[in-house]
Formats: structure tokens, sequence, C-alpha cells
């Protein structure tokens, strides 16, 4: 029986995605993406952003080809997985990836004017402090 493994996560593309072809034919795509995340510290609010690789594999990868560029917002819903590897030192190494299983992409405003911007409710605009219960 499997565990648990599933993300969902949303943020912008930090570089146009890259490509690969696999010796099967399958067609591999690399993107990395930023999270922001705001929260109230005393009276300022901080900002922290998360950096993620993620892997598309297919024709979901041949899309996020096509759709993903550079400051593109993205909404990912995949797994995580662990690479894990020695280097040419003998240390092992270790790297966490999301692979993606469903990409949404955001209307990208440069190219698509015109469009509505996506409404968007950001949590920080409440005095939420991380543990109270919304409701």
């Amino acid at each position: 029986m499997n565990n648990l493994n599933s993300v969902l996560i949303e943020g912008n593309v930090v570089r146009d995605p890259q490509s690969r072809t696999t010796g099967s034919g399958s067609v591999v795509c690399n993107f990395t993406m930023a999270s922001n995340r705001f929260y109230k510290k005393g009276n300022s609010m901080e900002k922290e952003v998360g950096f993620f690789d993620v892997e598309a594999w297919g024709k979901m990868g041949e899309n996020c080809l096509n759709q993903g560029r550079k400051g593109r917002g993205v909404r990912v819903v995949g797994r995580l997985k662990q690479d894990r590897w020695s280097g040419v030192d003998g240390k092992n190494h270790s790297k966490i990836k999301i692979v993606a299983e469903h990409c949404e992409w955001r209307p990208d405003f440069k190219e698509d004017k015109g469009k509505e911007e996506e409404e968007v409710y950001d949590s920080y605009d409440e005095d939420f402090v991380e543990g109270d219960v919304p409701f």
C-alpha cells in the first residue's frame, strides 16, 4: 500500500523551462518555481521565498515547455521524489523535486491582454497567526 505523497504549490517560474528526450522517446520538462509566503512579524510583514524544482513528463512536459516562461504563474499538483547519488568525491548527495501530475498556467498578461486577472485571496491581509483556527 502506498503512503500519501501529494503536494499542491503555486508560484512563478524562475527561468524558462528546459526539456530533454529520453532514450525511449519520452519528453521530460524541468523548471524551477518560486513560491512566496508572507507572515506578520510584530508590526511588519515578512516575506519568505521557497524555490522548488519541478519535473513534468510526456504530453504534460510538452505543454509545460510551450506554456511556461520566466515569470509566468503556475499551480502544480504532484508528488515529491528524492534523487540520491554518490559524487565523484565519494560523498552521498540527495535532492528532492516535485514530479508534476497536473499543471495550471495563469494567464500571461503580457500576451493575453484583455483577459481578466485571476482573483486571489491573500490570507496575510488578515491578522492571522499561524496556529490560530480561522473559524
